[in-house]
């Protein structure tokens, strides 16, 4: 699955992501990029994934863990599974 891909499922719901952190950590995750999801006080203007440009960082998507409560990110390269 590529990056768009991966947005687009994440942009509909939440979705299971399973990937190796930087420290070779593995780290599944619960997250969503889908507005009805995230509580107002953690909704951004936009969820900063540019899907091209100068601005855009190709490699690394940042999305909203639902059981952290907070904003995440993963690189794309070092996701070992993508369930939506």
């Amino acid at each position: 699955m590529n990056r768009s891909d991966m947005l687009d499922k994440l942009r509909e719901g939440v979705c299971t992501v399973t990937f190796t952190k930087v420290n070779g950590e593995k780290r599944v995750m619960d997250c969503t990029l889908n507005m009805k999801t995230i509580p107002k006080e953690h909704q951004p203007k936009s969820d900063g994934n540019l899907d091209e440009g100068v601005n855009a960082t190709i490699n690394v998507i940042k999305v909203y863990d639902v059981k952290a409560e907070g904003w995440r990110s993963f690189r794309v390269d070092n996701v070992t599974q993508f369930d939506a």
